[in-house]
């Protein structure tokens, strides 16, 4: 949840200016609507009726990254058509808007080297952001030593410091706050509220006081400072301070904003305020809009948490009259949202509403009723629904796996669980361990004196490099359990680089003493 909130806050965070500016208006005529985006030096219309040609319309229509703006720039000027730094400037930022980097980075290259056209530290901002998403971090600070004393100023510096905030490179990032400190760059607020995210990320949350402190000497909190600190708040469950940070707020004469009032909310539902909770929840609608369309998702996942499932429907029927077309997170939103309610129906007509109309085929929605299949006990359902996400062509992911192997061990099917298993830890490159799900595993094949399922999850745990002494003793106390003595137990923990401890050399003594087994295939 703490993410959650830091991400919506620092979506508000305007790192960079472009030192232009784009307008987009949702226009209705008769029963169709289109989007018109302004770019200086025409208005570039998506509607089924083709515009008028712009720069703009040919440089937002370049989608596949390897066609090249350059050309497109070079094209437009020997037709001879003029091409004007604010204008170029626009289309950057609608680039940018619409995660199309590498060609609004090649856009801002275009302009570098152009005689007649003068930048400005602004401009050179966003071209180092840029490098920074496109390029990496080392290109970006390279770009940045590259740049004359005068253009290191405090637009340079703050786009940056961003970069080391996105890269979550704590140490660059406090050492650059303290060159910036020196040159005198932090007199606003921007700088601190990207360290703000950086602290609150890391959970470095000591640190955010002192922040918050220093940041009022030198200038004052905005808006997104405070959904920071209130953020913060909210991982905390601190709603006395929280309510102060709000107040204090009102009284800079800051306007609150969507995001100011969902925090307010999610406190005071984590502190089972319900009225207060449904007072600013009532804020929080009066302040969205069509363009803040993530506030949708937010009203709906609170509105679930206060239990109102006709609030949930009434916000999703408005989602669905405002936008042509409802997202893969909406539809997550959505579903997980019913799945809580207990409204399984419902979520499954909407699944397949999804289903239908999905090119993405996200895996994770389909994860939601599989989880919910699994924690109904319904197996045999679940187990159909897999079948039916590999017949639309949905590809299981890690998670899929997961879940499929937790289903199997409620009911205690080993071979279905080393199976699945199996599965779960090799699908990705890197497994990140599950110890709770291992330690189940284990009980359940001590308890079933099981040893060649426990050797089979030792060799599957091994090649997840995944293998400690609690793993090799429950695999010995599962021989115990059998009856059996285990071959070159002793020289496996070595290869393993696995400690003995006492209760291992127990164990080992114990199952000294019984019959001898078979080195079991896979183990060496």
């Amino acid at each position: 949840m703490l993410l959650r909130l830091i991400r919506r806050s620092y979506a508000a965070v305007r790192p960079l200016s472009t030192e232009a500016s784009t307008t987009v208006k949702s226009t209705r005529s008769g029963g169709g609507s289109s989007i018109t985006t302004s770019l200086e030096g025409g208005t570039s219309t998506a509607t089924s009726t083709r515009g008028r040609d712009t720069l703009g319309r040919r440089l937002l229509s370049l989608i596949y990254a390897k066609r090249s703006a350059v050309i497109a720039i070079r094209k437009w000027k020997e037709e001879g058509h003029p091409v004007r730094k604010y204008e170029l400037n626009r289309i950057v930022r609608e680039l940018r808007r619409h995660k199309r980097f590498k060609h609004a980075l090649e856009v801002c290259e275009w302009m570098r080297v152009q005689d007649d056209i003068e930048l400005l530290s602004g401009d050179y901002a966003v071209h180092l952001d840029l490098i920074a998403k496109v390029r990496g971090m080392n290109s970006a600070e390279k770009f940045f030593e590259d740049l004359p004393d005068k253009l290191k100023v405090q637009t340079t510096c703050t786009a940056l410091l961003h970069t080391y905030v996105q890269h979550k490179d704590t140490a660059k990032a406090e050492s650059l706050m303290e060159k910036m400190s020196e040159c005198g760059f932090l007199k606003y607020p921007l700088p601190y509220n990207h360290m703000l995210t950086l602290y609150i990320s890391q959970g470095q949350l000591e640190k955010v006081p002192g922040l918050i402190k220093e940041l009022k000497k030198n200038t004052s909190p905005d808006i997104v400072t405070y959904n920071l600190e209130l953020a913060v708040f909210a991982s905390q469950n601190n709603v006395e301070a929280a309510e102060k940070a709000f107040l204090e707020l009102k009284k800079a004469k800051l306007d609150p904003d969507w995001i100011t009032f969902s925090t307010l909310t999610n406190i005071y539902i984590k502190g089972s305020l319900q009225d207060k909770a449904k007072s600013t929840l009532r804020e929080m609608e009066k302040r969205i809009s069509r363009k803040g369309r993530t506030a949708y998702a937010s009203l709906i996942s609170l509105h679930t948490n206060l239990q109102s499932k006709d609030e949930v429907f009434r916000i999703w029927k408005e989602m669905k009259s405002l936008f042509r077309k409802v997202n893969d997170t909406e539809y997550s939103c959505i579903i997980s949202s019913l799945l809580k309610l207990d409204e399984f129906g419902e979520a499954m007509n909407l699944y397949t509403e999804w289903e239908a109309g999905s090119v993405t085929k996200d895996t994770r929605i389909a994860n939601l009723i599989l989880a919910a299949y699994i924690n109904r006990s319904e197996m045999e359902n679940a187990v159909d629904f897999h079948n039916r996400m590999a017949e639309k062509g949905i590809t299981p992911s890690c998670t899929t796996w997961k879940l499929l192997t937790r289903g199997y061990l409620k009911q205690k099917e080993m071979d279905k669980v080393v199976e699945f298993f199996k599965k779960t830890v090799t699908s990705v490159s890197k497994w990140d361990p599950d110890a709770k799900m291992v330690q189940e595993m284990f009980h359940v094949v001590e308890e079933q004196g099981d040893i060649q399922m426990a050797e089979q999850l030792l060799v599957t745990l091994r090649h997840a490099k995944y293998v400690n002494t609690e793993i090799y003793n429950a695999l010995l106390r599962t021989y115990v359990n059998a009856g059996k003595m285990p071959m070159i137990v002793t020289e496996r923990m070595k290869k393993d680089n696995v400690e003995m401890d006492e209760e291992t050399r127990k164990l080992i003594g114990i199952t000294s003493k019984m019959t001898v087994t078979e080195v079991p295939n896979g183990v060496a």
